[in-house]
């Protein structure tokens, strides 16, 4: 590490869970973020501010006035372009040192795959479960750990699913695709916007710890947020042995 970065990182440098191996392995660190909305704008943010290595960016949608709201990447400018391209030029203010590849484009399970296998480590911004599912997909055949947030109204989630140490349950174990689950989008229930701060900014926690090899992460895990109240709870699960995404072939 140059001067430079020692001088930028120094705050994470004097944590002794981290320290210069720590930051080393940040800045070597190659990240996937799947959406550059309300969850990927702080996500990105504070991943690019730790000094991740490289981010890939990935969004089809453009900036619309009702985004900005929550959507902190993006400004007034931002309206009408692409919200990938508009974050990429927000990270480069953010830290100049951290490289940013933006991905304006819908991601079919082909193109996931490919991104996937050249990252470290992904981070499921997204809104919708069939999206979410093609991730855990993607992740589940490459075995590369995933963070996983949502938001909608007051409620926002987080958990991490890591399949790098056999047994550990995938996306799939805890939310089966198919089930009868009533999905909220924001743009039609509404959403409080600094819930999308709360809980991207713990994805970009578990993005790093994961990245520097520290702490305990959320594996197993589910946090939920009632936002109006204030209060977490914690809800512990396992792998299902018989998720057709994770689980034994028999």
């Amino acid at each position: 590490m140059n001067d430079e970065q020692l001088l930028r990182y120094s705050r994470h440098i004097l944590l002794p869970e981290l320290g210069v191996e720590g930051q080393e392995a940040i800045s070597a660190s190659r990240v996937l973020i799947v959406g550059a909305g309300g969850l990927g704008s702080p996500a990105s943010m504070y991943l690019a501010a730790a000094g991740v290595g490289e981010i890939v960016l990935c969004d089809g949608d453009t900036v619309d006035l009702s985004n900005l709201q929550r959507q902190i990447l993006h400004v007034a400018d931002s309206i009408g372009h692409n919200k990938a391209a508009s974050g990429k030029e927000c990270l480069a203010r953010v830290n100049p040192l951290t490289q940013v590849r933006a991905v304006e484009s819908r991601l079919d399970e082909l193109a996931l795959t490919s991104l996937v296998q050249d990252v470290d480590l992904v981070l499921d911004c997204t809104d919708n479960f069939a999206t979410r599912h093609a991730i855990n997909r993607v992740c589940v055949a490459a075995c590369k750990p995933l963070v996983s947030g949502a938001a909608v109204r007051f409620d926002g989630q987080v958990s991490v699913f890591d399949l790098r140490e056999p047994g550990k349950p995938c996306y799939h174990c805890l939310f089966p695709e198919g089930e009868d689950v009533a999905e909220m989008r924001c743009a039609v229930t509404g959403i409080f916007a600094p819930l999308t701060g709360i809980v991207g900014s713990m994805q970009a926690a578990e993005a790093l710890k994961l990245l520097a090899g520290c702490g305990e992460p959320l594996v197993g895990r589910l946090l939920v947020l009632d936002g109006l109240a204030m209060r977490w709870r914690e809800m512990r699960y396992a792998q299902d042995p018989h998720c057709t995404v994770c689980g034994s072939p028999a």
